[in-house]
C-alpha cells in the first residue's frame, strides 16, 4: 500500500493528485463495466403502459389475442380500434402523423404497410421472432413483418344457387365469373377500402402478364355483374351468407370462418389467384413503442401463429404451425406470379385507372 497517500503529512497539492487519480480509474472502470456489459434487447425489458393497437381484425380474432398478450405481458393493458378496412386505418395513421395516437399496426395486407414505411410513419424492428422466415414475407429494414396469409377465393350461397343457378358451372377460373347469369348477383369489397378488392385487381394484372388494358377490361366486364361494392371484405360475406348476393370475392379464410358458423355458403379456389401478407407495424413516435415491440414479438410467436390458425384459418407463415383443416395452402393452389412490390408501388395508380375504367 502506497503510504504515501495515507500520510498525514502530505500536503493539499499531493492529497488533490492522489484524489483526481483515483476518481479517473473509477470512471475509467465504469466506462470498461459498461462496455463489457451487453445491451439488453428492447423485448427483454419490461413493458408496462396502455399500449394502442389498431387492427383489422375480426371481432373474435381481436379479443383473444387482446386476452393472449395481456396474460403474457400482465403490466400492458391494450386499448383496441378494431376496424375491418386496413384502408381506414392507413388512413387514419397518415391523419395522426403529426401527434401519433398508435402504437401497432396489426392485420391488413402488407400492401398497406408498406407505403407508410416509406413515407417514413413506421418504426424498423427487427424482431427475434422473425428472423427464420422467408424474405417475402417482411420488409428488409424491419418497418413491416408478415405473419399470416390469406389466399384469394370465391364463395356462394349454396341454398340461391341450387334454386337459381343448378344448370350454371360452379366457377373454377375468374373468367367464368364474366358470364351475364352472374349480373347483379356478385358482391365485391371495394378496393379502394380493402386490401381484398386491391389485390384482386393486382391479381388480374399479373394474370394478364401486366397487360393492364386486358386487365382492365376484364374488371369493367366484371363490374357490369356487380350487385354491391362493400366497405369490408368480410360484409361480402355476410351479405352471400344471408343470401342477398349469390357469390362474392374474398378470402378463404374468412369464407371458411363463415361457414363454420352455420352459413349456408361454400369456398372455391379458381385457378390463377393471388395472396396477401398479412401485416403487423409499428408507428413511430406512438405513445408506448416498447411495448409494441413486445406486442410484435408475441405475434410472431408460435402459440399466437397457432391461436390465429384455430381462430380465423389464415395460414401461419412459420413452417411450424400447420394449416386449419380444409384451408388452401399455397403450394396447393395454382397461383399468379404475384409481384408485391409491384403492386404496392403501383396501388395508388392502378385504383385510380380501375375508377376511371369502371366509372365509380
Amino acid at each position: 500500500m502506497d503510504e504515501k497517500k495515507w500520510s498525514p503529512t502530505m500536503n493539499r497539492r499531493e492529497f488533490l493528485r492522489v484524489l483526481g487519480a483515483g476518481i479517473a480509474l473509477t470512471a475509467t472502470g465504469g466506462l470498461l463495466e459498461a462496455c463489457t456489459t451487453p445491451a439488453q434487447p428492447a423485448a427483454m425489458s419490461k413493458p408496462t403502459g396502455k399500449l394502442s393497437v389498431y387492427s383489422a381484425l375480426n371481432e373474435t380474432t381481436n379479443n383473444e389475442f387482446v386476452k393472449a398478450f395481456q396474460a403474457a405481458y400482465p403490466g400492458v393493458t391494450v386499448e383496441l380500434l378494431p376496424l375491418a378496412a386496413a384502408g381506414e386505418l392507413q388512413t387514419r395513421i397518415r391523419t395522426e402523423k403529426n401527434s401519433p395516437k398508435c402504437d401497432v399496426f396489426v392485420g391488413g395486407s402488407s400492401e398497406f404497410h408498406d407505403p407508410l414505411g416509406k413515407e417514413g410513419l413506421l418504426e424498423a424492428y427487427k424482431s427475434p421472432n422473425a428472423a427464420a422466415l422467408d424474405a417475402q414475407f417482411k420488409e428488409a429494414s424491419g418497418l413491416w413483418t408478415g405473419w399470416y396469409i390469406g389466399v384469394f377465393s370465391f364463395l356462394y350461397n349454396t341454398d340461391r344457387y341450387a334454386k337459381e343457378m343448378a344448370n350454371v358451372k360452379k366457377p373454377t377460373t375468374w373468367d367464368d365469373l364474366l358470364d351475364p347469369v352472374w349480373k347483379g348477383k356478385l358482391a365485391y369489397p371495394d378496393p379502394i377500402k380493402t386490401g381484398g378488392g386491391y389485390i384482386f385487381i393486382a391479381t388480374q394484372v399479373f394474370r394478364f402478364n401486366k397487360d393492364e388494358d386486358k386487365a382492365m377490361e376484364f374488371m369493367k366486364k366484371l363490374h357490369a355483374n356487380i350487385g354491391q361494392y362493400t366497405g369490408t371484405s368480410p360484409q361480402a360475406i355476410q351479405l352471400v351468407g344471408q343470401g342477398q348476393f349469390v357469390g362474392a370475392v374474398n378470402w378463404a379464410h374468412d369464407i371458411l370462418t363463415a361457414k363454420s358458423q352455420g352459413n349456408p355458403i361454400d369456398l372455391v379456389v379458381p385457378e390463377n389467384t393471388g395472396f396477401e401478407v398479412g401485416g403487423v407495424s409499428i408507428v413511430k413516435g406512438g405513445p408506448n413503442t416498447t411495448a409494441a415491440k413486445a406486442f410484435v414479438d408475441w405475434v410472431l410467436t408460435k402459440e399466437a401463429g397457432e391461436l390465429n390458425v384455430k381462430l380465423s384459418n389464415r395460414g401461419s407463415v412459420r413452417t411450424d404451425v400447420p394449416p386449419a383443416p380444409g384451408a388452401p395452402t399455397l403450394d396447393k393452389v395454382k397461383l399468379v406470379q404475384y409481384d408485391r412490390q409491384w403492386a404496392t408501388d403501383n396501388k395508388d395508380r392502378l385504383l385510380k385507372k380501375w375508377q376511371a375504367t369502371v366509372g365509380v
